[in-house]
């Protein structure tokens, strides 16, 4: 995994990133020099003339991609699997650059030189992953690892491993149990302590040791030998740092107040607060200007459905706990909460109107909530806010809840686009694996991902009641 930030992202995904840009950029010339053939000038005054078209054409492309989750590594990988996930990012591409045209005339460079492209980078696309995924090379890539432990997490540790996806990031040289412990890993995965941790892992030829031990006190815990490892360059990592960093989440089970006192990260300087506002309003504006037909179509459809209100306002807990009035396009029937007792969301939910069905798959009923960020209430990137109903309920049976009001909340998040929409307490525990990790790790460069990949979950309706 490499860090940017605080945030970690998959060697894989930014190798074949980086080779998909290289050719998207390649190919954007090659498809001019076949549409210009009878060009008059010289071969550099055409690659000069050409250059903001093959940076748009290349940004673009690779954000339509990720977008669509295409560097995440998951799903099938071959020939047709490609295949069908490669179309819908170029259509989404094409509908970026299309707008891109209008907005910006000068970038311009014609119908036939993007059908020429999009066709030539298709094919070449579909080539390299093909083959990306194919290659032998990409084993000399992963490196191995010693876990030490035997337990049933280390059991959870292995199922993970196996099913996460398609390029593991790592492999598991073996398994080394502690003195007593009880064995959930296979027989054969099992490496007797013969020696010390650092002999094994030379014999291994590991580079990283993951403890998944619980106990840290007490003669079988080998810490003098764990030192020893970090000493001599093998990196150490624990339960906790392994799930953020493989997985993007703080695993609460796992979970010990010590580690989030001590650890990195949970920055909430004056600088990073100031560069994160100065986004909010940016982002706010820019999507306001964009979805104010979308929104007018909205209110308008509502009034012929359901009469007024348009909006619908309710109180949600913000930054230190403060209470704020949050608002949204109403998407349920005026009477939905007759009884005044707040109600988790549940799927096809009765109360909601025909048209709250369309705009709450698509987020639309979210959009208003640039009034609030615009204010200072929410941020574009945040946890989302709960009604202090459920806030209570939450506080008092999960614990560090509350760490999620020590930033403000925001439209979209990271457990919005990495966990499907939560309607009970199990989800809020799993959603807030997520939003710890954003309070920990929140940059400027995670919430530009959040929104890249927040495109795709808005397209592909996921997670949405």
């Amino acid at each position: 995994m490499i860090q940017v930030s605080n945030h970690y992202v998959s060697k894989f995904s930014v190798l074949l990133a980086s080779i998909e840009a290289v050719a998207l950029f390649s190919i954007f010339f090659a498809g001019a020099a076949i549409r210009f053939l009878q060009w008059d000038g010289t071969i550099s005054e055409l690659l000069i003339s050409q250059l903001p078209g093959a940076f748009t054409f290349t940004f673009v492309t690779i954000a339509s991609m990720a977008a669509l989750g295409m560097y995440q590594m998951e799903g099938k990988q071959d020939f047709e699997g490609i295949l069908l996930r490669l179309l819908p990012s170029f259509a989404l591409g094409f509908s970026f650059i299309t707008l891109i045209f209008y907005l910006f005339p000068d970038l311009y460079f014609g119908r036939g030189l993007l059908a020429i492209v999009m066709l030539l980078a298709l094919l070449l696309l579909l080539l390299i992953r093909l083959f990306f995924f194919r290659w032998s090379g990409l084993d000399n890539l992963r490196y191995r690892t010693l876990v030490l432990g035997a337990d049933t997490n280390a059991s959870e540790l292995l199922d993970l491993v196996n099913g996460n996806s398609n390029l593991s990031n790592f492999t598991i040289a073996g398994f080394v149990p502690l003195d007593k412990e009880n064995r959930h890993v296979p027989v054969d995965m099992i490496i007797p302590k013969t020696g010390t941790l650092i002999s094994l892992a030379h014999q291994y030829d590991a580079s990283e040791i993951i403890v998944t031990a619980r106990e840290r006190r007490g003669g079988a815990y080998p810490i003098q030998e764990l030192l020893e490892c970090r000493i001599n360059g093998i990196k150490v990592i624990d339960l906790v740092g392994f799930y953020e960093r493989e997985s993007g989440h703080l695993r609460m089970d796992s979970l010990y107040p010590s580690w989030l006192v001590f650890g990195s990260g949970f920055n909430q300087g004056a600088l990073r607060t100031m560069i994160k506002r100065v986004f909010d309003i940016i982002a706010s504006l820019l999507l306001l200007i964009v979805t104010l037909p979308v929104m007018l179509l909205t209110a308008l459809l509502i009034i012929i459905e359901d009469g007024r209100p348009v909006f619908y306002r309710q109180e949600r807990i913000g930054l230190a706990g403060k209470i704020y009035q949050v608002i949204k396009f109403r998407s349920m029937f005026n009477d939905a909460e007759k009884g005044g007792k707040p109600q988790w969301a549940v799927t096809d939910d009765p109360r909601v109107t025909r048209v709250g069905k369309i705009i709450r798959k698509l987020r639309i009923d979210e959009l208003p909530q640039i009034i609030n960020v615009l204010k200072g209430e929410m941020s574009f990137v945040g946890p989302r806010p709960e009604r202090p109903h459920f806030v209570d309920i939450l506080t008092a049976q999960v614990p560090y809840y509350n760490l999620r009001h020590s930033i403000k909340p925001g439209i979209t998040g990271w457990a919005q686009v990495r966990y499907p929409y939560g309607a009970s307490i199990e989800d809020a525990i799993e959603k807030l694996q997520y939003d710890l990790y954003y309070v920990k790790n929140h940059s400027l460069f995670l919430d530009f991902i959040i929104l890249i990949n927040t495109v795709g979950v808005v397209l592909l309706s996921k997670g949405s009641r």
